[in-house]
């Protein structure tokens, strides 16, 4: 009797035309390797690299991230998995924690490829399909995530101490005042104001919690501002006597 498990597998072709509702992977919500979201994916990392979608002979490439859950072996597949591995924060390796999470996707166009019984190409047409974005990083990082999210949301916060305590948001409540700024010069009505502004702060909150990056703003010191003045007057001057005279 064979008594071997065999591998779940998560995700699709990295660009594959958009399926039908009901070929969707809908979440178990009993699933326990799915915690803080239903979309998140939590369990070991086993193995990560190129290969045939789903090891398919003659598929497109792709790349695959092998997880071991509590319910067993997971396999998550797309072309974007080797992006967020190799650009994330908390840089997993095989053995550790992680956790993986779709944080959105892509349009494309792909050229969709027919094949006949014996698997010779016959037709090619091109097609509109999307590409799914992932962040995989290790388990502590979403649950840090998770607190900033909190922390955004939570509108009676103290901004000086959450600043402190958290300098990694200041570029998120940079970004919330100018939205500020801009309902009041705007949007007349108090109360959407209040609903714009609602709604600025809940989806930072979400895109901090999928763990997206957080936004980046420049921040215009007094000094660096006095600089660039200074440099400007200084070329402003040279032009001058650079100038040929009439």
């Amino acid at each position: 009797m064979n008594t071997s498990r065999t591998a779940q597998t998560t995700g699709s072709p990295s660009e594959a035309p958009t399926p039908q509702a009901s070929d969707r992977v809908r979440p178990r919500p009993n699933d326990p390797s799915r915690r803080r979201g239903q979309d998140l994916v939590i369990g070991r990392l086993q193995d990560f690299g190129r290969a045939p979608y789903q090891f398919r002979s003659g598929e497109s490439e792709s790349y695959f991230v092998k997880l071991l859950t509590r319910r067993g072996e997971k396999m998550l597949w797309g072309k974007d998995l080797e992006r967020a591995l190799s650009n994330s924060a908390t840089q997993p390796e095989r053995g550790d924690q992680v956790g993986a999470r779709r944080s959105g996707r892509d349009a494309v166009t792909i050229v969709a490829k027919e094949r006949d019984a014996e698997g010779r190409v016959v037709r090619q047409s091109e097609q509109l399909a999307h590409r799914q974005r992932w962040v995989v990083e290790k388990v502590q990082f979403f649950a840090e995530r998770s607190r900033l999210a909190q922390r955004v949301r939570d509108e009676q916060a103290d901004l000086r101490e959450t600043v402190r305590t958290h300098p990694e948001l200041a570029s998120t409540f940079i970004s919330l005042q100018g939205a500020k700024d801009l309902a009041e010069r705007r949007i007349a009505d108090p109360r959407d104001r209040e609903r714009f502004l609602n709604l600025v702060r809940e989806a930072m909150a979400r895109s901090i919690h999928r763990g997206e990056p957080l936004p980046s703003v420049r921040l215009n010191t007094p000094a660096r501002s006095a600089n660039r003045t200074s440099q400007s007057s200084e070329a402003q001057r040279s032009k001058g006597r650079d100038a040929p005279t009439r």
